[in-house]
């Protein structure tokens, strides 16, 4: 799909579409290709311009599709590949465009490489991959143990910096790299229009492979250390977009960037770099975390995030890079209970509070499925109903080495566990919430008899509208692009409120993210004369903007001023 403006992104909204949860076409149980083809016109309607497809490739699904074990055939349990070709197609023709999983830290062990690589050591895959004879550091993988494995055909420990079917990849083996590019271009001849990449900040490893930190109650030390921005990333990723992404105009790339500081990136995505449109930070996810890392009730203190925001926007802003902007995804908790309000009475007035203040910030926005009709974290009560390997792990590690009461853990996990995004998209009020005519190879959330798509569409003051309407704020005012990011009070607990300034107006934006209604005085060098109220979430918000702004509880307006 062609465009002729480069930095089309800019501009656009991307929906993430997790597919094992999204559709169900022929009634396994799982989501499939031909899912998320029959939806494509609730998509369009939507009115974003972009679908990201989380794996869609062969797996043993050790990592729910991020263990790769084929990166040229489509997982049979998702469809075809004259399926994936049908949905590019027809995505394209609804002006829809199609990004994929770039999954290239790591594959599974059951890929071709992997396997040949423990055939022999002096077989050429052997050094595909990270080996030493015994075991180097004390790093951790991420869903527990040790990220050092023992393979005996060749008397070596392999570094899976993830699970033990995750095998990292020698970036520093130049055949590595020829091999990752021409599974690239694989993808882009067949026409899609970007890539997400995976971990890609992790690729280049310090070739000391130095001890990680270990955190309170941990048994290994973070790998991080000797991964995150290794030296020879960027070296790396300028070669990629040489040799591939600079040869498909209109493409775009965000890549997952794990542990990588504002002013890190600006390497990675500052003008003239030369490496990636933009990426997914880490900031904002991390400040609700405690001892025990993400697995904590804390909630995020609004001050904390204003900060975090705030330098992104302004750091990226200097370097002529570009955010990502992204409350949720398949990783992570469900927008509305981590930072909004999941109870009935303000779960909607909050979840499009949230959306204004993303989406009118500087960047691409990202919604991920179902944060369009405001669901919320799954309200599973037993640990048999979570399928993610790190929240089975975590069950484990808590109770039997922590000393925490299962009662305490699924507490946390109903907070923080990757299985709250990944339930089924909330059709109707149906069998699964309309998912599929199957068992769900995961629960539905059972609030579903009242947050579903089918409610949402037949309510014009839904979530779903609203959304809808931020979606065409972007296509249409261009202060939401260009305009200036400035925060007028940083230090306010209770609400966030800041400009876009442009040539032609200035954009006010007020979001209340407390359940008390409050009032919000201006600065002094904002002006309000000749406004006009944007859109706004609140039962009766002035046409006109005033020095002191009454905002309901989870209020957001915004007003534009010349």
């Amino acid at each position: 799909m062609t465009t002729s403006n480069p930095e089309w992104w800019k501009s656009a909204v991307v929906y993430q579409a997790y597919p094992k949860s999204f559709r169900d076409s022929d009634g396994d149980g799982m989501g499939d290709l031909n899912g998320i083809r029959s939806k494509l016109d609730y998509l369009a309607d939507l009115g974003v311009d972009v679908i990201w497809l989380n794996p869609i490739y062969v797996s043993p699904q050790v990592d729910n599709g991020y263990d790769i074990a084929d990166y040229r055939a489509i997982e049979p349990m998702l469809g075809t590949m004259a399926d994936f070709d049908a949905l590019l197609g027809e995505a394209h023709e609804k002006g829809l465009k199609i990004i994929l999983d770039l999954v290239v830290n790591h594959t599974s062990d059951q890929h071709v490489w992997f396997q040949e690589a423990c055939k022999s050591r002096e077989n050429p895959y052997h050094d595909y991959y990270i080996w030493r004879d015994e075991i180097p550091n004390n790093w951790g993988s991420s869903f527990g143990g040790p990220a050092w494995k023992y393979v005996e055909s060749v008397d070596q420990y392999y570094l899976h910096c993830f699970a033990e079917g995750q095998c990292d990849l020698n970036w520093d083996n130049p055949a590595v790299r020829e091999a990752v590019y021409d599974e690239m271009r694989f993808w882009l001849d067949k026409g899609i229009d970007g890539f997400r990449m995976d971990v890609i900040t992790l690729i280049s490893k310090d070739p000391a492979l130095p001890d990680g930190p270990v955190i309170q109650n941990k048994a290994y030390g973070s790998y991080y250390a000797g991964c995150a921005t290794g030296p020879h990333v960027h070296e790396y990723l300028q070669e990629m977009n040489r040799e591939v992404l600079s040869k498909y105009p209109g493409i775009m790339t965000v890549g997952e960037a794990p542990h990588t500081s504002a002013d890190q990136a600006v390497d990675y995505v500052g003008a003239g770099r030369g490496e990636l449109d933009m990426v997914f930070h880490f900031d904002h996810m991390h400040l609700d975390y405690d001892e025990n890392g993400k697995y904590a009730l804390n909630r995020v203190y609004l001050p904390d995030l204003k900060r975090v925001m705030d330098e992104w926007q302004e750091k990226m802003a200097a370097c002529g890079g570009w955010n990502s902007l992204y409350w949720s995804n398949h990783d992570q908790a469900r927008a509305v209970t981590r930072f909004g309000n999941e109870s009935e009475q303000w779960r909607e007035k909050s979840a499009k509070m949230l959306g204004v203040a993303l989406h009118l910030q500087q960047g691409t926005p990202y919604i991920y499925e179902g944060e369009e009709i405001g669901m919320t974290n799954a309200d599973f009560t037993s640990i048999e109903q979570y399928r993610d390997v790190e929240a089975l792990d975590t069950f484990r590690d808590f109770t039997e080495r922590k000393g925490f009461s299962a009662e305490d853990t699924l507490e946390l996990l109903h907070l923080k566990s990757r299985d709250n995004a990944r339930t089924p998209m909330q059709w109707t009020s149906g069998h699964a919430a309309g998912f599929t005519e199957g068992e769900p190879w995961i629960e539905a959330n059972p609030n579903c008899d009242h947050i579903n798509v089918k409610a949402a569409l037949a309510d014009p003051d839904s979530v779903y509208y609203f959304y809808k309407q931020l979606v065409k704020l972007r296509h249409t005012r261009a202060s939401v692009t260009d305009g200036v990011y400035v925060d007028l009070a940083p230090e306010d607990e209770s609400v966030w409120a800041y400009l876009r300034r442009a040539e032609d107006e200035t954009l006010v934006v007020l979001c209340n993210f407390s359940d008390s209604a409050v009032e919000f005085e201006l600065p002094a060098e904002v002006s309000w004369e000749s406004s006009e109220l944007v859109i706004s979430n609140e039962d009766a918000a002035p046409g006109e903007l005033a020095r002191a702004v009454a905002l309901e509880p989870y209020g957001a307006v915004v007003y534009a001023t010349r």
